[in-house]
């Protein structure tokens, strides 16, 4: 499925140009626009499956796995040996600002212990 005004839909097609950090069958990785830290990774299903974290259910969360895998080649790829942080955002109040389920992959620096 395909959003035609969804931003990330536009990415994972080819349609918006992004600097991709990878790519297999089901998920796309690229540097965000407005990095929070030296390393700031955005992972996306390729197809608009879920529009947040509220859609996963038992029969969806397998792109949620291959998400996670896909969060761990690339921290070993960018040589995030000693950690980093995921982050998603759900929802309005959570400030999500894209309606495509994403993850932030943030490192690259000692990142503060608050987030908020």
């Amino acid at each position: 499925m395909k959003k035609d005004d969804c931003i990330f839909c536009k990415i994972a097609a080819g349609e918006i140009p992004s600097a991709k950090v990878y790519e297999d069958e089901n998920v796309i990785a690229f540097r965000d626009i407005a990095p929070q830290a030296p390393v700031h990774v955005v992972f996306i299903p390729k197809d608009h499956v879920l529009s947040s974290a509220d859609d996963i259910t038992e029969d969806n969360a397998k792109i949620i796995a291959d998400i996670f895998v896909a969060i761990k080649k690339t921290a070993e790829s960018l040589g995030l040996e000693n950690g980093y942080r995921i982050i998603n955002n759900c929802g309005e109040d959570g400030a999500q600002s894209v309606k495509h389920i994403h993850f932030h992959l943030l490192g690259g620096k000692k990142l503060p212990e608050r987030i908020v």
